[in-house]
C-alpha cells in the first residue's frame, strides 16, 4: 500500500501529504489532518512488531511517538520534530536515556520473537552465551543472504567465520541488556519542546555496546552523547577500539540489503584485516 489515506483512522480527513526521505525499508509520509499532523509509514513491513518495540521503549522511560493506528501494512504515528537539535544538552539527555535503558538486564540474549532490521528478519532465538548469540544471530546470519553472497567472495565469508570464532577472546563478557537495536543518528529525533525521542526500534536483549557501536560508527553524533552515557553506564576499558568490530553487524546488514554498494564491502574487509 502506497496511499497514506488508506492508513488513516476512520473519519480522518487528509488535507495534504508529503513523502519524506531518509528511510529505505518503507514509504513514509507526513500527513496533515484537520486536527493534527501525523506520520504514516506504508509498505510490507511487520508494523505490529515495530509498534510493540516502541511500546517497550516507552515503558522503560524513553520518549517515543504515540502509535495512532497499526495495520498489516501501515503504521500511523504522532508527528514529532524531524530536526535534531544541535546542542550539548540534547545529546547529553539522549545519552543518559539510552544508558538508563541499558541498565535493564536479562540472563539471556534474544527476544521472545524474531523482529526486523530494515527489510530483513532479525533473528532473536534465546541464547545464554553472548558471544555465540552475537556471532550466529547478528553476524553470520547475514552470510546466507543472496546479496551478501553476491558481494563477498568465499574467502571473505571464511574470514568472517574465523573472526566470529574469536569473539570470546576479542570481546569482553558482558550482560544482556535491553537495546534499541537500530540506534543511529537518524533514529534520534525531537519532541515539539526539544527533548530526545527515539524511533524505528529493533529491540532485543544483547550487549549494550552493540547500540553504542552503531551510534559511534554512523557518524555525526557529538562526543557529549557518549560522555553523558558513560556517566550512567561506565565504560569497559578499550570500548572505542571495539566499536568497529561490533559494527560489523550493521555493515553486513547494509550489504545484505543492497549488495556491493558504496565502500561497505571494503569496510568489512578492513575490520577483518584488523584482527588477523
Amino acid at each position: 500500500m502506497s496511499d497514506p489515506k488508506a492508513a488513516l483512522p476512520p473519519g480522518a480527513e487528509m488535507l495534504a501529504a508529503e513523502q519524506l526521505t531518509g528511510g529505505f525499508a518503507n514509504t513514509t509520509w507526513l500527513v496533515k489532518l484537520a486536527d493534527k499532523t501525523v506520520v504514516v509509514k506504508t509498505g510490507d513491513a511487520d508494523f505490529a512488531t515495530e509498534a510493540k518495540g516502541l511500546a517497550v521503549l516507552r515503558a522503560e522511560g524513553l520518549r517515543t511517538p504515540d502509535v495512532i493506528t497499526v495495520t498489516a501494512n501501515a503504521l500511523t504515528l504522532e508527528a514529532l520534530n524531524p530536526t535534531t537539535p544541535d546542542s550539548d544538552e540534547f545529546w547529553e539527555t539522549a545519552g543518559r536515556a539510552i544508558a538508563t535503558l541499558h541498565t535493564k538486564a536479562s540472563p539471556r540474549h534474544g527476544w521472545p520473537e524474531d523482529g526486523w532490521l530494515g527489510r530483513l528478519p532479525q533473528e532473536n532465538s534465546w541464547d545464554s552465551n553472548g558471544h555465540r548469540f552475537f556471532a550466529t544471530r547478528r553476524v553470520l546470519r547475514y552470510l546466507r543472504e543472496p546479496k551478501t553472497q553476491e558481494a563477498l567472495t568465499p574467502a571473505d565469508r571464511a574470514d568472517i567465520e574465523r573472526l566470529c570464532a574469536r569473539f570470546d577472546e576479542l570481546l569482553p563478557h558482558a550482560p544482556a541488556v535491553l537495546t534499541h537495536g537500530d540506534l543511529w543518528k537518524a533514529n534520534v529525533i525531537a519532541t515539539r519542546d526539544g527533548r530526545p525521542a527515539f524511533i524505528d526500534p529493533a529491540v532485543s536483549w544483547t550487549w549494550a555496546e552493540v547500540d553504542l557501536s552503531m551510534m559511534f560508527c554512523s557518524g555525526g553524533v557529538p562526543d557529549r552523547f557518549f560522555a553523558a552515557y558513560h556517566e550512567v553506564h561506565p565504560p569497559e576499558p578499550g570500548w572505542r577500539e571495539r566499536m568497529r568490530l561490533l559494527n560489523l553487524r550493521e555493515l553486513l546488514s547494509v550489504v545484505a540489503h543492497f549488495g556491493p554498494t558504496g565502500d561497505y564491502v571494503e569496510q568489512i574487509r578492513a575490520v577483518v584485516r584488523a584482527y588477523r
